[in-house]
């Protein structure tokens, strides 16, 4: 099991380590629901050491990537973001990502889980171009900071970066806690305002303590994966090996924000398949709250009467709804806010369709 930069200071704070990905990582400190309460009104801070990340450069990194990511890579303006995915053939997905244009690279940051089956999807497709890949993951550090206050905090660590210059998925380089030409995005997977800063490995403690103390005052606090997985949900966002997987494509899962079919983009792998499937698909992806007791969770049945139509693929308990939710897989000719039954250990509670996201920060 890997180790990020970070794991011997969660053990200091108490955090409760578990296996995700691969790696040893803090799934809470304290109470769950108090961490997703943390970050919505004040701030959050998350070690994503975990995450892989890929740099792509050389004359031909762009047509590259662009053969291989449902995203327009080349209509990405420099210093922009785009989500988009890795998918087969059979347009299911390898993984979904967020690609970074740069003046010289495109720099991948990919999930955990996933990040040796990424690299060796671009090594495999490299044949041809003009490339070097070089996986990052391990030499630079990933920290999230998220919520409200993100942004003042991380003002008071930074120089020569107005990070109100700084779009929603956009990025730009400062100096950081003394780090000069320090990479800082703001994107974020929580459905509040963020950044994540990217510095070397041997200074990811550092810059964590550093932004804990400035942080402090503003109600700053550790959060951990299962909060993260909750304000994820409540924002609608997908996590691989849920809303999307081998076996659920991205077009159903709601996420053609991230799919490119303009001619000029050329073929790309899974083109073909998403396409059709874009023409008929076969269900789609909803949102859905239940007041029961027991609370949703990947792989429970919905029904209409005695019809079984659906199932979970996340579910948790919501604070800011104060309700359970999950997201769920029904026909697509369900309606969008139909009453339906959860079955959870044999036994029926109503539930609700709704659309997603559950939470908007900018739709209160």
């Amino acid at each position: 099991m890997r180790h990020t930069p970070l794991h011997d200071l969660h053990v200091r704070l108490g955090a409760k380590m578990v296996e995700f990905g691969g790696w040893h990582m803090p799934v809470q400190y304290g109470s769950i629901l108090d961490e997703v309460r943390t970050v919505r009104a004040k701030a959050g801070l998350f070690d994503l050491c975990h995450m892989g990340r890929v740099r792509v450069t050389g004359p031909d990194r762009v047509k590259f990537v662009e053969q291989l990511a449902t995203c327009h890579v080349a209509k990405i303006p420099e210093r922009a973001i785009r989500y988009g995915l890795f998918c087969r053939a059979d347009g299911n997905p390898i993984d979904d990502l967020l690609v970074y244009k740069g003046a010289d690279e495109v720099f991948l940051v990919v999930n955990a889980s996933n990040t040796d089956a990424d690299l060796a999807w671009l090594r495999e497709h490299a044949r041809g171009f003009d490339v070097a890949i070089e996986d990052q993951t391990d030499a630079l550090a990933m920290l999230a900071l998220q919520g409200q206050e993100s942004q003042a905090i991380l003002q008071e660590l930074t120089r020569d970066l107005d990070l109100a210059s700084i779009g929603y998925y956009k990025f730009g380089f400062g100096t950081v806690g003394g780090l000069a030409h320090t990479r800082v995005s703001r994107t974020g997977y929580t459905g509040e305002d963020g950044f994540e800063i990217y510095v070397p490995a041997r200074e990811a403690e550092r810059m964590w303590n550093e932004l804990t103390r400035l942080g402090a005052p503003r109600g700053l606090a550790p959060i951990g994966l299962a909060a993260r997985d909750t304000l994820r949900l409540e924002a609608g966002m997908p996590l691989y090996g849920h809303e999307i997987d081998a076996t659920h494509n991205p077009v159903e899962a709601g996420l053609m924000f991230g799919i490119s079919f303009a001619p000029e983009k050329g073929a790309w792998i899974g083109r073909d398949a998403l396409e059709r499937v874009q023409k008929a698909p076969q269900k789609k992806l909803s949102g859905l709250v239940t007041p029961g007791p027991r609370v949703p969770r990947q792989g429970h049945k919905l029904f209409q009467g005695a019809r079984e139509i659906g199932y979970v693929v996340s579910g948790a308990v919501s604070p800011t709804l104060g309700a359970n939710i999950a997201t769920v897989y029904v026909p697509v000719a369900t309606g969008a806010t139909d009453t339906v039954e959860l079955e959870i250990n044999g036994k029926r509670q109503a539930a609700q369709l709704r659309a997603l996201p559950f939470y908007s920060r900018t739709r209160k």
